[in-house]
């Protein structure tokens, strides 16, 4: 009996290995701020090569949207639920109300509890900006091993406070620490995740692991290596329109927007390029060497990773999903809420290492073509992002797909590549239900989901996607807009007033899911918090 014993042993185990090899190991990769067309992919003329053969060997989604801004996307993201769902309604702690306490909250499961309890190894490297208290960290909340940032911006060459009495935090594991002297954040997050991903290679290789690897870049300040931003310098003196319609070019060329696509008019706070004076001039040419720099350094680490796993024997056996937390940020550092140091450093050269500043509406305009808008609005130019996978034993080669999708779609997609059972009950808590659809049919089978319903809400602006129809509101305006964005897909033809019907429509399905989730109307919801 014995003998027989052991060879049934042998092949149950042999079984329960071969499983496990068949499921991947997952790469989640989040750019922070990144626009739309800020890829060479999706348009740009930054170096992204590593991105650009994914999209082009993989998968590219030209209509997926995010939460249109950091704390409410990473909550969305890590959850598959709708931000509100989560307790990250908006970017403040301590509100009065269960949708917006600031942290993901215990009726929620993130993606490492989910497949953790599947057997994978979870990793975490980078910004996580859902939860400043020490007990909603990352490793509260399912990964094993994390090093990064837990606030949500900072210095990209040393730990930085920027707000008047603000304690900045770079973590390992549990524990703040001071980052070395020769320390670049974007390089950093990427050491540690194959530092943690070669310890689970060398303790569990039978089972597979999850990365979870969240850039700070391209999120302000501007900071980039030297020999990173002398490949960019002098290549934006032709201004922030020409750039713009170069871009535009490319996407029409590229095939990834609809060929009825105009391009958005430019925002009326933008003056005109030939406006400027010459020391203006190579100023915004000077920021924006530095972004592209950012962006390329990102991509440039995204190879780094590649190249490690491949190194590895890990890298068939792996597949990666490559998005933005939200569109190209128009935000400047030169109001009230950042200290004396940091205004003044904002009046440095942003290719200064001790320069603390970012590229402001001319730069998003152009990060965000062909949209309107930027982050925090509903808009296309706050909401859309680029979206790759790839992962050639997993998934087709060389697929573009303009079906709308969502990062609520993130979680059941892993949990199906995962074979993970998304809990009812987790930690003694109830859990939601996910919101999202699984994408591997829409990819693998070439199903599509018949006008499903997405909705947006952030600080009062609001939207709704709903087959070729999106509706869109801005605060304090407070007054709806009806696109057809498979025709339109900059937003610049309103139709609300001539499809009456499927406007009122809209409105109801956005009205009934903000009661859902727990909205509150952001007039009530402005109020200082307690």
């Amino acid at each position: 009996m014995k003998p027989i014993f052991t060879l049934c042993l042998f092949f149950l185990l042999t079984r329960l290995t071969l499983h496990a090899q068949q499921r991947p190991n997952i790469v989640l990769i989040l750019a922070d701020d990144m626009g739309y067309s800020d890829l060479g992919c999706f348009g740009s003329e930054i170096q992204t090569p590593n991105l650009d053969r994914m999209a082009k060997e993989g998968i590219k989604m030209t209509n997926f949207y995010n939460a249109s801004r950091c704390c409410p996307s990473r909550a969305s993201l890590l959850t598959g639920l709708y931000p509100h769902q989560a307790g990250v309604g908006d970017m403040m702690n301590k509100r009065p109300f269960p949708a917006y306490q600031g942290f993901l909250n215990r009726t929620s499961v993130t993606l490492a509890e989910l497949l953790k309890g599947a057997g994978y190894g979870t990793y975490m490297a980078g910004k996580w900006h859902v939860g400043q208290e020490k007990e909603n960290w990352p490793l509260q909340r399912g990964f094993q091993r994390y090093y990064g940032l837990i606030d949500g911006a900072n210095s990209y060459f040393e730990n930085r406070p920027y707000r008047p009495n603000q304690k900045l935090t770079i973590a390992l594991d549990n524990e703040a620490i001071v980052p070395p002297a020769d320390y670049y954040s974007s390089d950093a997050y990427t050491d540690y995740a194959m530092t943690f991903i070669g310890e689970h290679l060398d303790t569990k290789k039978e089972n597979p692991f999850f990365l979870y690897l969240a850039f700070q870049a391209p999120h302000w300040p501007l900071h980039a290596k030297p020999q990173d931003i002398a490949k960019y310098r002098g290549k934006y003196m032709e201004g922030w329109d020409a750039v713009r319609e170069r871009r535009f070019e490319k996407q029409q060329q590229l095939g990834v927007l609809p060929p009825t696509t105009k391009l958005s008019p430019m925002d009326t706070a933008l003056r005109k390029w030939s406006d400027c004076s010459w020391e203006e001039k190579v100023k915004w040419d000077e920021k924006m060497a530095v972004y592209a720099a950012m962006v390329d350094e990102l991509d440039q680490n995204v190879g780094r990773l590649v190249d490690y796993l491949q190194s590895k024997g890990q890298l068939e056996n792996t597949v990666f999903i490559f998005l933005s937390d939200n569109g190209a940020s128009n935000e400047t550092i030169t109001n009230t809420g950042f200290t004396a140091d940091i205004r003044a450093a904002n009046e440095f050269p942003a290719s200064h290492p001790r320069s603390f500043t970012a590229y402001g509406i001319e730069g998003a305009a152009v990060s965000n073509t062909p949209f309107k808008k930027f982050k925090h609005w509903e808009f296309e130019g706050g909401n859309a992002t680029g979206f790759i996978a790839y992962g050639p034993k997993f998934l087709p080669q060389g697929k573009q797909f303009d079906l709308p999708a969502h990062l609520i779609d993130i979680m059941p997609t892993l949990a199906q590549w995962s074979g993970a059972n998304y809990p009812k009950n987790y930690a003694g808590n109830t859990i939601k239900p996910m919101e999202g659809m699984s994408l591997l049919p829409i990819w693998t089978e070439g199903q599509r989901s018949a006008n499903r319903e997405i909705c947006f809400e952030h600080e009062g602006n609001k939207g709704v996607r709903k087959g070729k129809w999106k509706l869109v509101s801005s605060y304090p305006e407070n007054k709806w807009y009806l696109y057809d964005v498979e025709k339109d897909r900059s937003e610049t033809i309103d139709l609300s007033a001539t499809f009456p019907k499927i406007y009122h429509e809209m409105v109801q399905i956005y009205e009934n899911w903000a009661k859902r989730v727990g909205v509150i109307p952001y007039e009530q919801l402005a109020q200082k918090p307690s």
